[in-house]
Order: C-alpha cells, then sequence, then structure tokens
C-alpha cells in the first residue's frame, strides 16, 4: 500500500529524496546510453546531467547522516502517493531524442514539486534550506540543460542530428508508408473499376475493392517486411515497416473504394474518381517533402502512372 506523502516524516522525506536523486541520476545514464551511438553530443548533455543528481544526493545524504545517522529506510516513489508512475526505461526497446527530452523535463518538473512540497512539511531549518535549495536548482536546471546543450551541441551538430534524426524517420516510416499508399492507390485502381464498369453494381465494386485493398495489403506488408531485416540498412525492425507499409496499402485502395457505399453508381463513381485526384496529389506532396523530388516532377509521374492504370481498368471493364 502507498503511503500518502503528508504522512511521511523528516527523515522519510530526505529517505525519498535520496533515493529519488539516484534514479534519476541513473536514467539519465540510461538516456545517454541509449543516444550515444546515434546522438553522441546529447548523450554528453545527459551524462553531465546525471552528475547534477548525483552531486544533489550527495549534499542529501550528507545532511540526513548527520540528522539520522547512516541507515537510510529504501522509500521510492512508487511507495508515496502523487507521484507519476513511470515506464522502466530498460523496457523502452527505443529512446529517441525527442522522447528523452521530453521525459528529462518532466522529470525535473516532477522534482521540483516534490522539493517545495517537502520544504513545507520539516521544521529543521537545514533540511528546509537545502530541499529550497535543490528546488532551485532543479528550477534552473532546465536552463542549465540549456546552457549545456549550447556547449556540447553547438549548431552544426544539432543540423548534423537533427539530419540524422530526418533521414531515419524517413527511411523507417515515410518509405514504407509512401510505398504503401502509392501501391495501394494505383494498383487497386484497375481491378476496382474493372469491377465497376462490367458490373455498372455499386456493391460488385465495393466487394471488389475491398478484397484488393486487403489482399495487396497483406502482400505488400509481408513484402517489406522480409526485404531485410534492418541491422545494415538502418531501416528499422522489419515487423514496424511491414506494419506501416500494409496499412498504407490498405487504406490506399480504401480510400476509393468507400464512395461505392453510395447506392447509385454513377454517382459513387465521380466521387471515387474524386477521391482518386486526391489521392494522387497527396502522393506528389509527399514525395516532394520528404523525398527531394520537384513537385512538378513527383505530381507528374505519379498522376500518369496513376491515369493509365485508372484508364486501363475502365477499358477492361468495359470491354
Amino acid at each position: 500500500m502507498a503511503k500518502s506523502f503528508a504522512e511521511l516524516t523528516e527523515r522519510e522525506i530526505l529517505a525519498l529524496a535520496i533515493t529519488a536523486e539516484e534514479e534519476d541520476a541513473r536514467i539519465y545514464g540510461e538516456f545517454a546510453e541509449a543516444l550515444h551511438a546515434r546522438y553522441p553530443s546529447s548523450a554528453e548533455v545527459f551524462r553531465r546531467m546525471m552528475g547534477e543528481e548525483n552531486e544533489h544526493r550527495r549534499r542529501l545524504f550528507d545532511l540526513y547522516r548527520q540528522r539520522f545517522g547512516e541507515h537510510i529506510p529504501l522509500i521510492r516513489r512508487q511507495d508515496v502517493k502523487g507521484f507519476v508512475r513511470r515506464r522502466p526505461v530498460w523496457l523502452s526497446k527505443s529512446l529517441g531524442l525527442e522522447t528523452v527530452r521530453q521525459q528529462a523535463e518532466s522529470m525535473e518538473t516532477e522534482t521540483r514539486r516534490f522539493y517545495l512540497r517537502a520544504a513545507t512539511r520539516t521544521t529543521d531549518a537545514n533540511i528546509r534550506q537545502l530541499l529550497g535549495d535543490l528546488a532551485e536548482a532543479e528550477q534552473a536546471h532546465v536552463t542549465a540543460a540549456e546552457d549545456i546543450e549550447k556547449s556540447a551541441l553547438p549548431a552544426d551538430k544539432r543540423q548534423e542530428e537533427d539530419a540524422a534524426r530526418r533521414r531515419l524517420f524517413i527511411l523507417q516510416v515515410i518509405q514504407p508508408g509512401l510505398a504503401g499508399l502509392m501501391d495501394g492507390s494505383v494498383s487497386t485502381l484497375a481491378p476496382l473499376f474493372a469491377a465497376a464498369f462490367a458490373t455498372k453494381s455499386s456493391h460488385d465494386a465495393l466487394v471488389v475493392g475491398f478484397a484488393a485493398s486487403v489482399g495487396a495489403g497483406i502482400s505488400m506488408g509481408f513484402a517489406e517486411a522480409l526485404s531485410d531485416d534492418g541491422s545494415l540498412t538502418g531501416r528499422g525492425h522489419p515487423l514496424a515497416r511491414g506494419i506501416v507499409c500494409g496499412l498504407m496499402t490498405t487504406l490506399g485502395g480504401i480510400g476509393h473504394t468507400l464512395p461505392y457505399l453510395i447506392a447509385n453508381f454513377h454517382w459513387a463513381t465521380g466521387v471515387a474518381a474524386a477521391v482518386v485526384a486526391v489521392e494522387l496529389a497527396v502522393i506528389s506532396w509527399v514525395r516532394a517533402k520528404y523525398m527531394d523530388t520537384p513537385l512538378l516532377s513527383a505530381a507528374f509521374q505519379v498522376i500518369v502512372g496513376g491515369v493509365l492504370v485508372f484508364l486501363a481498368g475502365i477499358l477492361i471493364g468495359g470491354a
């Protein structure tokens, strides 16, 4: 059972603060280790923050020893009501740069609130003084971290790391997602519109469109996941890429299939054609934004391919 913060004694408050500072220092050490390979300059920032937390712990321990002796009871955040439950760092398979920065900010804010509240609970002047000092240190920690970041992470390094993060995002998310979206949007056009013009039935076109979209999603998902394991290419976990690719493939096909929920065949076909135009425009924009392809060139390549498949479906269905 967790204990209420109001029930803690001065001894227990100091013991909790010591444990919390040790935990925060070790978390920053985990952050530094996780970021070292990809973002060495940012890793150095967290190593220095770890050193600051260790210094806070030393000051708390010195005061505790003067007041209560050598034995420190093991009191952790999870033993006291009111603290945020944190997911263990070691359970996280990958730690992104923005993720750890946000978590560090959250940790500092929570710790500062703890020190401010703890300072109001003690009657000992020395303990209150130290807790107040540490609260100010945590308040200044964000600024200090920014100062550390400026020295350890100059503009050119920050640009390199931002570029590296962008490359990873493109390799692991944009490329498989875009490949899936293009395949789903384009490859399903022929069977969908062939079925639509052959049967003149919205229901039949809807069934064929759903089947083509789901089938293409499964096929593309497996193909992407089995293409490589990401160990050499840096494209990330194959399962994640396969899921992204498969879902985007299915989404690309479902988009122009849903209009055939409209019973009137001619209205449904008109809406489906409009959706196709929007899909091709979106694909062109994504290629231009993330793949460094000029917008006009991307639009020409995608639209020409899409129109050819669209016409093939109409001609086959009307034959």
